[in-house]
């Protein structure tokens, strides 16, 4: 086909893929099962483009996950995830180590795969995916902490779970000690990276007057790509050097922020629709039947075993040392909200691009994965926000962030949130001045039965109001807290000693 047919085909399915996020959103469904589809129409099933070579999908893959994984950084809120830090390391460090070694010692007993193959496995399926976690869970008014873990972890978990699929597919195995110093030194190195880029980058471009304000956005995704680049030049994790990269510039002080942030998620965004569209276009559905019950049971130990495994495990750590304490409530959403998506599935080109496992192994390791990733990724995506609320941990009155392009909010360093008032909430009835708000944060809007309106400071809060509050940076935290005590406690929380933590 010439180019101009591809061209045409391409934006047809990115236009296709756009409208599909329409019915993803509406459904709770992640739309990387959409996507999937279309490449599955494109390859084999339908139109017979089939992508032949994993070496160039696992180059194609790895990229695209870098580019996500700095969305995920660039559009992170520092203080909503900082005291979740601690525990999403431990999740993703202990808790990757956990999970790899509760899912070979079934998958070796039950589905008799040599032990290499099952730990390979394991690893594989270790990482929880940024994409498929960001695009369910932000969209869930669940408890800052909560929320912070997940998004945290997320982002922390691939940089383990690449280095362990790596040293597996290699001819030689190293062993276990020489295995973990070639993690911890990675890992040590793409931290060091993205923390020495993130913050000179950002100082540059506060100093430097560009005469495009579209040049900064494009500035900032290329200094993650330094950071990435320079990392993996150096021997260490690209993917945890921009994470950390784009998580420090993305609440730093820089130039034109939001439009940063807005091209960062465009750009991710058609990343997630290439790199499932590709993986759709590489799998070949005709020969999954065979990898259906071996991947339905691995799955299920996943789901089942692993995961829950890995959290109680950490859990007991974290409690240990002292770094904190997760209820049972937490510990079991978390167990549900364990994710996976594209990362597994590019994770499975690694060992098929090796000429190290034998290629019919990693193929079918490879049908396993995505068999996986569909049938599982299906019943937990949709099924999170009833689970949620089945343990009790949703807060439809969360503030949450709206992403506007403003220029005095910017130089305000001001955020806008959004409050909605459930009817169990106790800010019902509150008159505005009662809310007692720092005196850089303001409730400049509340939208009531679909009509909008600036209120007094008399003006009574009612169930289902939308409200809309500027606050600046300094004093986010305070009125996260007070909004949320107040809805527990009502306006004399203080007086009960509601902290709103």
């Amino acid at each position: 086909m010439g180019l101009d047919v591809w061209l045409l085909l391409g934006a047809g399915i990115v236009i296709a893929a756009i409208v599909a996020v329409r019915v993803a959103h509406r459904s709770g469904l992640p739309s990387l099962l959409i996507f999937l589809g279309f490449g599955l129409i494109v390859g084999e099933v339908g139109f017979g483009l089939q992508l032949e070579n994993p070496q160039l999908a696992q180059e194609i893959g790895l990229i695209a996950l870098a580019i996500i994984l700095a969305e995920g950084g660039l559009t992170t809120t520092w203080s909503h995830v900082k005291n979740a830090i601690p525990t999403s390391l431990v999740l993703a460090t202990v808790g990757v180590g956990v999970s790899i070694v509760a899912v070979a010692v079934p998958v070796h007993l039950i589905l008799d795969m040599d032990w290499r193959s099952a730990f390979l496995l394991g690893a594989i399926l270790a990482s929880t995916d940024a994409a498929a976690v960001f695009s369910v869970l932000r969209r869930l008014p669940l408890p800052p902490r909560l929320a912070g873990i997940l998004e945290a972890e997320s982002g922390f978990n691939d940089a383990p779970t690449v280095i362990a699929v790596m040293l597996l597919s290699t001819a030689a195995s190293p062993s276990l000690g020489v295995a973990l110093f070639d993690v911890l030194f990675e890992l040590a190195v793409g931290a060091a990276v993205g923390l020495a880029v993130a913050p000179l980058g950002a100082y540059a471009l506060r100093r430097i007057a560009l005469p495009i304000s579209g040049l900064y956005p494009i500035a900032v995704l290329a200094l993650a790509f330094v950071a990435y680049a320079g990392a993996v030049l150096l021997h260490g994790s690209g993917f945890l050097a921009i994470y950390l990269a784009t998580l420090v510039m993305g609440n730093s002080q820089m130039p034109h922020r939001a439009a940063s942030r807005g091209f960062a998620e465009g750009v991710a965004w058609l990343a997630q629709i290439g790199l499932f569209v590709m993986l759709g276009m590489l799998a070949s559905p005709s020969e999954m039947p065979s990898s259906l019950v071996p991947g339905l049971v691995a799955g299920l130990i996943l789901v089942a075993v692993a995961r829950p495994a890995s959290i109680i495990v950490s859990s007991l750590l974290t409690r240990l040392l002292r770094i904190d304490r997760l209820g049972w409530r937490e510990q079991a959403f978390l167990s549900w909200a364990g994710l996976r998506g594209a990362v597994p599935i590019v994770l499975a080109t690694i060992p098929w691009a090796s000429d190290s496992v034998p290629e019919g192994t990693a193929k079918f390791m490879f049908n396993e994965v995505f068999v996986i990733v569909i049938v599982y990724t299906l019943l937990q995506g949709p099924t999170l926000p009833f689970v949620a609320k089945l343990l009790k941990l949703t807060r439809p009155e969360e503030a949450r962030d709206l992403e506007i392009e403003s220029a005095p909010l910017e130089e305000l360093n001001a955020d806008l949130l959004q409050v909605k008032v459930p009817p169990t909430s106790k800010l019902h009835g509150v008159e505005i001045f009662e809310l007692r708000l720092p005196r850089d944060a303001q409730v400049t809007l509340i939208v009531r039965e679909g009509r909008s309106f600036v209120p007094a400071d008399s003006t009574r809060i009612r169930v289902d109001d939308q409200l809309l509050v500027v606050a600046t940076a300094a004093c986010r935290d305070v009125v996260e807290r007070r909004m949320r005590a107040i809805s527990r406690r009502g306006k004399l929380a203080g007086w009960y000693g509601e902290k709103g933590t």
